[in-house]
């Protein structure tokens, strides 16, 4: 980030109004007293629904639209914000939207919409009357950004946009500094100002000349250029523009990348004029383009500022907080426990975020017949490796790794490991199953030195814990761990049973039973997947949304209230012909477990148990079912080999092909947070709750 040119204190504000907006999100608007244009100034803000949930370490990403003559900051928000919005809540980004000038009582203006208010031109003028309040340069690049990422925790990581004289804006914005914006484009921008009408007006009125708008000109920047500052720089443009013959000239603009090393893409829009019809036609494609590249500048942000020193408990037991599961149906406890240093091929990591998962509570409410107390629950995390064992050669102090129930060793002598058919490596489920690790010892001790129980071979509610080597997915630096927890446990469940252990094909049809985080990640990864028709089964029906947004098709309230008949003879009859190609068991229930296999296709369907029934229950059906064709199967973590393919699915998220962050509904600071975490699994509308430490 560049050096302001002077110090900029944070302005007070008000939000003046805050509405829901289409995709989840909100959009407000918030007035402040600028020091720059000394002058009350208004501004629009987008927060994508994640905004609330996102790590406190970390501000949301930012596109800064900039707009044209004449605009306050509600058009762009009133026209093209259905889909800008939209797209922004896909992207996981903010927007925020300046307005175009001072304004108010005392501000000088003209009759005339080309000058004054509604036309600051992006700089600061020096010419009377205009030198005292028209400093839009500053503002938009100085003190804007500092007051929503003071404020609202916004745009650390930033972009620019704009349309018309707003693209004429971000052009010049980002060419002059763009060690502060991660990228850069604009809709039928002003490419060559000092040469057109609107520009020398501008110029002359706010800088003294035209000449002193060089600096501002794009086409005059990009000639200077000698290297890339950008990737590649969008610009659209209709070819039906009234303006764009004497007032735009994007040509000047290409002449000039020619001979540059700057890359520009335009593309030319044929039938589109200069309104805002252009401009919601192709902002989903803009934000698109931004999202890409801000959630890539925010993921090298993050991985250039993980660094921790560990040189002081290497080697030593470390006492911290946890929380600890004293026995069946009782709260946990926060607790001091000690945690010893890693033995011979065991890893000792630091806990960053803990996802609380319903096999925690399955445990904890005493349904498990390997449950063990006292324990320390939690398997979904991410954490960072502070030490390591003898003999550990994967993962070394300060790498990011997700702890899996599931090991993987990898070892030639495994026919699990060496078998494409299954991800259950055996290598340690003994001792896991007993609460301890491979020798056969614990790890974990309370302040009077008893052994507390390992659960599932993770035990992350705990500030610190240890992990067999064989247990760690290293993943990249680059995605948040508060994030990345969530594909060490349910979400790769629910996606791995659609891709490995059914293999959905295209244009197959699913049934989904249960829409909780693991249902819903069956639902996403089936229309990854091609699957043309998804019906989502759940007896809450404000599930519903959610489900239709990740790809549902069809809904149905399956409480007994609401249907007349099974749910499988609606679903096998009513909703399909014969049936689903493959149904899924998210819910646990034995009876559902059922339906679900009955909802299958005759002669072909495939119904995959993931849901955990409680302890001594049992499935049945008629045999004649399994007899005309259907087929019984289970997963354990979506059949994904721990260590291979966790990895594997973290890049795919950070190259944007798999959004995970709808799944975090609720977010807690400490892991003394961990039972009002436990406690908002328990609403109903909750499916990820995540406990940063």
């Amino acid at each position: 980030r560049s050096k302001r040119s002077q110090p900029i204190t944070m302005s007070k504000y008000e939000i003046v109004s805050t509405t829901k907006v289409a995709g989840g999100g909100t959009y407000q608007r918030v007035k402040h007293e600028s020091t720059s244009t000394k002058t009350s100034m208004t501004f629009g803000l987008f927060l994508p629904s994640t905004h609330a949930t996102k790590p406190v370490s970390e501000t949301t990403p930012a596109l800064f639209w900039l707009s044209g003559l004449t605009c306050d900051d509600t058009n762009f928000a009133m026209k093209a914000g259905p889909a800008a919005f939209a797209a922004a809540e896909e992207q996981s980004i903010a927007l925020v939207l300046p307005d175009t000038s001072p304004r108010g009582e005392g501000v000088p203006n003209e009759d005339s919409y080309d000058m004054g208010i509604g036309a600051g031109f992006y700089v600061d003028a020096t010419e009377e009357p205009y030198a005292a309040n028209y400093k839009m340069y500053t503002y938009v690049t100085e003190e804007l950004p500092k007051l929503v990422e003071d404020a609202f925790q916004v745009g650390t990581v930033k972009s620019i946009a704009g349309h018309s004289m707003g693209g004429h804006g971000a052009l010049t914005i980002a060419m002059k500094d763009p060690r502060s914006w991660a990228a850069v484009s604009a809709l039928s921008p002003i490419c060559n100002p000092t040469q057109v009408p609107w520009g020398e007006k501008a110029f002359s009125a706010y800088l003294g000349s035209v000449g002193a708008g060089m600096e501002h000109d794009a086409t005059e920047l990009l000639k200077s250029l000698d290297l890339s500052l950008f990737d590649d720089i969008l610009i659209d443009q209709g070819e039906d523009d009234e303006f764009l013959k004497d007032q735009l000239k994007p040509e000047a603009l290409l002449a000039a990348a020619k001979d540059s090393a700057q890359k520009v893409t335009v593309n030319m829009r044929p039938g589109y004029d200069h309104s805002y019809y252009f401009v919601s036609a192709f902002i989903k494609d803009h934000v698109a383009f931004h999202g890409e590249r801000l959630n890539k500048a925010q993921g090298m942000l993050r991985a250039s500022s993980s660094s921790y020193d560990f040189s002081e408990t290497t080697g030593k037991p470390i006492k911290c907080k946890a929380m600890v599961a004293r026995a069946p149906k009782e709260p946990l406890t926060e607790e001091e426990i000690t945690v010893d240093p890693p033995k011979e091929g065991e890893v000792r990591v630091k806990v960053i975020a803990n996802a609380l998962c319903h096999t925690d509570i399955y445990t904890l409410d005493g349904q498990d017949p390997e449950g063990l107390f006292p324990c320390i629950l939690g398997h979904e995390a991410g954490c960072v490796v502070e030490s390591v064992g003898p003999g550990v050669t994967s993962v070394k102090p300060g790498d990011h790794v997700i702890p899996c129930y599931t090991p993987q060793c990898s070892q030639t002598s495994c026919i699990f490991c060496m078998s494409p058919r299954t991800n259950l490596c055996p290598e340690i489920r003994g001792t896991q199953g007993q609460g301890v690790m491979p020798d056969g010892t614990i790890r974990l001790h309370d302040k009077d030195g008893n052994d507390i129980y390992h659960f599932m071979g993770c035990s992350t509610m705990s500030e610190y814990t240890v992990l067999a080597e064989i247990s760690c997915a290293k993943i990249s630096k680059e995605m948040a761990l508060e994030k990345a927890c969530l594909f060490g446990c349910g979400v790769s469940t629910g996606l791995g049973a659609v891709w490995n252990t059914c293999n959905v094909e295209p244009d197959s049809s699913v049934a989904v039973f249960g829409l909780g985080a693991v249902g819903l990640a069956v639902i996403q990864g089936a229309k990854m997947a091609g699957a043309s028709k998804i019906i989502a089964i759940d007896i809450n029906p404000e599930k519903f949304e959610m489900a239709k947004k990740l790809g549902a098709t069809d809904c149905v309230n399956s409480s007994p209230d609401k249907i007349d008949k099974p749910i499988q003879q609606i679903i096998a009859g009513e909703l399909t012909d014969w049936g689903v190609d493959y149904s899924f068991d998210c819910t646990g229930n034995v009876k559902v477990m059922r339906a679900a296999l009955e909802s299958a296709h005759r002669g072909w369907g495939e119904s995959c148990v993931i849901g955990v029934a409680a302890s001594g229950h049992e499935i049945s059906t008629r045999p004649f079912q399994l007899v005309t064709g259907r087929v019984w199967k289970g997963t354990a973590f979506g059949g994904f080999k721990s260590r291979r393919d966790v990895p594997k699915l973290v890049e795919r998220h950070l190259n944007g092909e798999l959004p995970v962050d709808h799944f975090i509904t609720h977010a807690f600071e400490g892991v003394e947070k961990t039972n009002d975490a436990i406690d908002a699994l328990h609403s109903g509308d909750c499916l990820r709750a995540v406990v940063r430490y």
